[in-house]
């Protein structure tokens, strides 16, 4: 995805939280965050940012100007619009590097003077939290760079028949439409890939390692996930995870089993491979269906976790 050209603003240190942050003239990005600030630490919320024009449109509408710093943000950017920020996504900033680990956070209203004073706080839906991956230095008049961070779904559909032409492939396209309707209203940046292959294990095993070479996000697989003898689904899967994620499809195969007893013969594993989730679905739309609404309940959740942010 293309990247994007803004310029630091302020550059706002606190020694003490709970407090607005001061405007300085330059500070080093250091490996926890910016040196001197009471923010800095060990956490994932290590750097914080925020639009200046979301601070002008907030100040308008509560009738008074704000200055940089005021709600706690370290850096207050110009020119780039944050509310298309997406987890994952980074900031490149005077050498250092920067990764997005979470949009927005809890307003502790006791404790935040705006919020006192207007009601309300801009940084529970606008703030941009992040991690230092590579410190730097960092001054006002900068030019940054935000780099987007597509979130890689690649759907594959095991069948000999589809994968010759002999019928249409139908449960691929449908995991593809609910994910897309499940991302739609969210801030991720999704890219979709798809395969058609036949039921044959050396294929699906150099397909699976090469989307965790590639940093693929999401595996979904569809077919192969019975008994019958060319179903080879979900040996080859377990074989290239690093670990099981059983409780998933466990759960799926009760919830959906205790109506139809045929529902229990599935079966689907989930894993992960490097940081790639994989999903082993079996081969028809319905189940598809079936599984995907389980499943989406916990993907973003779990996206995070493999990338060390989650709780």
């Amino acid at each position: 995805m293309t990247s994007r050209r803004f310029e630091v603003l302020s550059v706002n240190i606190s020694t003490a939280k709970g407090t607005t942050k001061q405007p300085v003239a330059e500070a080093a990005i250091a490996a926890q965050g910016l040196a001197g600030d009471a923010h800095a630490g060990a956490g994932n919320r290590q750097v914080s940012l925020l639009a200046s024009e979301t601070i002008a449109r907030f100040g308008a509408e509560a009738g008074r100007s704000f200055k940089p710093g005021e709600f706690a943000e370290n850096i207050t950017t110009r020119g780039v619009d944050l509310d298309r920020v997406a987890p994952l996504d980074r900031f490149l900033i005077g050498g250092a590097v920067l990764e997005v680990t979470q949009i927005g956070k809890a307003c502790h209203a006791d404790g935040c003077a705006i919020f006192k004073e207007v009601g309300r706080c801009v940084m529970p839906q606008a703030g941009i939290f992040c991690r230092v991956l590579q410190p730097g230095a960092i001054r006002p008049g900068d030019a940054g760079e935000y780099a987007p961070r597509p979130l890689r779904i690649r759907i594959v559909t095991l069948s000999d028949r589809a994968s010759r032409g002999d019928y249409e492939d139908r449960s691929g396209p449908r995991a593809r439409e609910l994910m897309a309707e499940f991302f739609r209203p969210k801030r991720w940046h999704v890219e979709f890939e798809t395969a058609v292959l036949p039921d044959d294990a050396e294929r699906l095993r150099r397909e699976l390692l090469a989307a965790r070479d590639a940093g693929v996000d999401v595996v979904v697989t569809s077919g192969g996930t019975g008994v019958g003898p060319r179903d080879i689904t979900p040996e080859t899967v377990t074989a290239v995870c690093d670990k099981m994620v059983p409780g998933i499809m466990e759960a799926i195969r009760a919830k959906y089993g205790a109506a139809n007893p045929h529902a229990c013969l599935s079966r689907s594993v989930a894993g992960v491979a490097g940081t790639t989730l994989i999903y082993a679905l079996p081969g028809s739309p319905r189940a598809v269906e079936e599984y995907l609404r389980e499943i989406l309940l916990t993907l973003e959740h779990v996206i995070l976790m493999v990338h060390g942010l989650g709780h």
